[in-house]
């Protein structure tokens, strides 16, 4: 028996699967067991056809190919070029069993590439599970950012066969050098960009939402924007993105891997995702969902960067009411009865919403419709569960002809980077938004009049111990744009003026 190896998806993660082949006395058949999908089965005629092109002798047996476990569903034209290998080595001797192979085969025995092969690849990268692989030579660009594996590029099913028989030649060379600005520390390098289509120049006034703005890029904390209709709240969401920290290596590879799952070309960029749903989306397109397999969402797809609601009371309660699980624990697990699957959800979660369903209530010229119980009934959409997970709320005001732009989009980001560094100085692995209960008492130090500060808070406002939290976080960040390295009494009280009253 021979065999080779390949992969496929399980919910978000890739799972190692041998390719095994046998060929036995018998009627001539071929056939491909292991719970394999559509586009495996068919994968035996692209096969036979690749094989027939280039000269090779069917043989005349029952052959088997065999997909293990056999308990997992396979799925995945990218399997046609190990299962085309095995047929055509026959009974060589070749040593094959740490061989990855990838690739869709055409009928003249080309190969070329599948849209799932660079996450595929990616997830067996940080499972520590490859170390060299043959793969379409028109996915060589994308790959080979993945370090730490020897990628061998091939066109043709000859070609793989050559290097599997024979001595491998030199691997593809990885490109690992990034050509974006740099910050160092600790070995590390983390990289940004300076291009600002969107500019915080481009919005006038508002200076109090600017700021918490600021304070929500430079540590990843949840912000809610409330305001009448043009007031800016939307203008602030969508430059927020390009205010965003810097991101680590593997970090930009597993958000173009994200990028692949929604259907787009990987841009391999320093600039975070950004999600923005639509209030009428259903919660499978939120969360993930489906009835035999669970596909990434929304919130997944958010993961590292930005999910954006706008109109918050409009969208339905119990996908708010969902939320709440990966606002505080930064994953959601989507449970079905054919699959069980964890995807990590750590991102930025901010949102917009007006004062009142006509959305007057705040202005100055333009009365307000709403009666007292619509503006109730609008208001106890957003439960006080939910709203503990919010760590700035700020209400914005109308803007008038006096207001005048100040802050631009590269000097916010400039203050954002430098509270990153801070940050990673401290020695942590996290922006301050996603601090665990542990790493909030060990750098959230408070000097003597801060911490009179929250105590009195706790007495007077009734706050629970995840609202205590959720200050002293954002307390933090305040201390870190301030290059302070404890948290004083100004940073506190600042940090109690963004909670939701």
């Amino acid at each position: 028996m021979k065999q080779l190896l390949c992969a496929t998806f399980e919910g978000i993660d890739a799972q190692t699967v041998e390719v095994q082949f046998s060929a036995t006395k018998g009627l001539p058949a071929f056939t491909i067991v292991g719970m394999a999908n559509t586009a495996i089965a068919e994968s035996k005629e692209r096969v036979k056809s690749a094989l027939l092109s280039n000269a090779f002798t069917f043989p005349p047996k029952r052959l088997t190919i065999n997909l293990a476990p056999s308990d997992i569903r396979k799925e995945g034209s990218h399997f046609d070029l190990a299962i085309a290998t095995l047929i055509a080595l026959g009974e060589s001797s070749a040593a094959l069993d740490d061989w990855y192979v990838f690739g869709e085969l055409g009928l003249d025995g080309k190969v070329s590439e599948n849209t799932l092969l660079y996450p595929i690849i990616l997830s067996l990268a940080n499972q520590g599970l490859i170390t060299k692989a043959i793969v379409p030579t028109e996915s060589l660009e994308k790959l080979s950012r993945i370090p730490n594996i020897a990628f061998y590029g091939v066109a043709t099913l000859n070609q793989t066969l050559e290097i599997l028989q024979h001595d491998a030649p030199t691997p593809h060379t990885q490109i690992s050098a990034f050509t974006f600005p740099t910050l160092t520390y600790n070995e590390n390098n983390y990289f940004y960009h300076q291009h600002y289509p969107l500019d915080f120049a481009e919005i006038k006034g508002q200076e109090h939402a600017k700021r918490a703005a600021l304070i929500c890029a430079a540590g990843m904390h949840n912000l809610v924007l409330e305001g009448s209709p043009g007031s800016g709240k939307s203008m602030i969401a969508k430059r927020l993105q390009h205010i965003l920290p810097p991101l680590h290596n593997d970090e930009m590879l597993e958000c173009a891997k994200l990028e692949i799952l929604d259907g787009k070309e990987p841009s391999f960029t320093p600039l975070r995702p950004f999600r923005a749903p639509h209030h009428t989306s259903t919660p499978s397109s939120i969360f993930g969902g489906g009835s035999h397999k669970a596909q990434i969402g929304e919130v997944g797809l958010a993961h590292g960067g930005m999910l954006f609601f706008d109109e918050l009371p409009h969208f339905p309660k119990n996908i708010l009411e969902a939320l709440r699980e990966p606002l505080e624990d930064q994953h959601i697990r989507i449970s079905r009865v054919n699959s069980k699957v964890t995807y990590a959800a750590d991102f930025l979660f901010v949102a917009a919403m007006n004062p009142c369903p006509c959305g007057n209530l705040l202005s100055k010229t333009t009365p307000c419709r709403c009666s007292d119980l619509e503006i109730s009934r609008y208001r106890s959409r957003l439960s006080d569960p939910f709203l503990d997970r919010i760590d700035l709320f700020i209400q914005m005001h109308p803007s008038s002809s006096e207001d005048k732009p100040s802050y631009t989009s590269q000097q916010l980001h400039e203050q954002v980077r430098n509270a990153f560094i801070r940050q990673k100085e401290r020695g942590q692995k996290r922006l301050n938004g996603s601090l665990s209960d542990r790493e909030i008492s060990e750098y959230c130090v408070l000097d003597e009049d801060a911490q009179t500060i929250i105590d009195q808070a706790i007495g007077r406002f009734g706050l629970s111990f995840r609202a205590v939290g959720r200050i002293l976080k954002v307390a933090r960040t305040i201390a870190d744009l301030a290059q302070s390295n404890r948290i004083e009494k100004g940073h506190i009280l600042e940090a109690l003026s963004y909670r939701k009253r």
